[in-house]
């Protein structure tokens, strides 16, 4: 049974740590030919508590690095228009030309059909990156403001030398206050492609696993980012062998005994989109599958996987119990994924609607 701090004795439901980009999205069109871009804010970790606000409508804050520029400033406009709170976060002095820290710049297409989603990032030197050890305030965090859950992931942790430092640190101290700490493993192969590859991956996010309440990922992340064995689930859902499954998060949950839930994503690609779409959440040693959603159709699948995890979050927060849960993250991903843009644009009357059986028959 998960223990969380009660909402009165805390200023944040939720707090997250990582680094905010900004995306720019060519629309129908392609980055190498386009001339203009829509440009929205987005990072994996940051995602999860913008839905959690603009969703679900809970009390969050991110913990990032932001740069005294326009770029920085247009950046700021972005996070005062999501609602989550950034006083935690480190401003620092731009040098002119971004050769110490910057923005980072993300841009992605989404793909149609037969064409893939794609994403080309240029973030390297990040005002996020440099954040080090000593950088954040966690005991104000967590002590004396205090917040009930805390969420980062393997991407702030692919960023540099120093993040997974202060990862741990964050964790530690959240451990210390009793906040319920999750990590979505989010293993993205050109992150660690110049810092060890997938042995530094996991090497890293091993250490970083023993902190851990909620372990989050899709079913590759399991075998790159911590090198447990998936083989045998069968993406589609039909005739998904349970009891396989079981054995390998009985196996993680053996070597990380302070796991207090599991949870995935199922997804299988038909197109870029048409995706069959599901979620299963292991805790207390019982397997609770969320509702498959085969040929579910797809406009922007970019932060599917966050608001799976801010669903997921929001069921626990509420105390509505795991089977809830993760038909809330499987609900609000699906949701998330048929708007433009990283973050959510959905409501939670719509997220209900869904997870109820509700069907897209127009609202008037």
């Amino acid at each position: 049974m998960m223990t969380i701090r009660d909402r009165a004795d805390c200023v944040w439901d939720a707090v997250s740590l990582g680094e905010i980009m900004l995306r720019f999205d060519p629309g129908e069109g392609r980055v190498r030919t386009t001339r203009s871009f829509t440009v929205w804010e987005g990072g994996g970790e940051y995602n999860v508590t913008r839905g959690l606000r603009r969703c679900f409508g809970l009390r969050t804050a991110v913990v990032t690095g932001l740069v005294h520029n326009d770029v920085g400033y247009l950046l700021e406009d972005f996070l005062l228009q999501g609602g989550v709170d950034y006083r935690y976060s480190k401003w620092f002095d731009y040098d002119g030309i971004g050769r110490d820290v910057r923005i980072g710049l993300n841009f992605t297409e989404r793909g149609f059909g037969v064409r893939g989603a794609k994403g080309t990032a240029d973030r390297a030197h990040s005002a996020a990156a440099a954040l080090r050890k000593g950088d954040v305030d966690w005991e104000r965090i967590f002590g004396t403001d205090g917040a009930r859950w805390f969420h980062t992931g393997g991407i702030f942790a692919a960023l540099s030398e120093t993040t997974p430092d202060v990862i741990i640190e964050a964790m530690k101290t959240a451990k210390r206050y009793g906040t319920i700490i999750s990590y979505d493993l989010n293993y993205r192969p050109s992150l660690w492609k110049a810092i060890g590859g997938q042995a530094r991956a996991r090497e890293v996010n091993r250490e970083i696993a023993r902190h851990v309440d909620v372990m989050i990922g899709n079913e590759e992340d399991f075998t790159a980012a911590l090198g447990f064995d998936v083989e045998g689930i069968d993406k589609n859902m039909n005739g998904l062998d349970v009891g396989r499954f079981e054995a390998m998060i009985r196996d993680v949950v053996a070597e990380y005994p302070g796991f207090q839930a599991v949870a995935t994503t199922l997804r299988d690609v038909r197109s870029a989109t048409v995706n069959d779409w599901g979620a299963i959440l292991y805790q207390d040693g019982t397997v609770y599958r969320a509702t498959h959603r085969p040929e579910l159709e797809i406009l922007d699948r970019v932060g599917g996987g966050d608001s799976f995890a801010s669903g997921l979050i929001y069921g626990f927060l509420s105390g509505k119990g795991p089977q809830a849960a993760v038909e809330y993250g499987a609900a609000h991903g699906a949701l998330a994924m048929t708007t433009p843009g990283d973050t959510s644009m959905v409501s939670l009357s719509e997220v209900e609607k869904l997870v109820g059986g509700g069907s897209a028959r127009v609202d008037r």
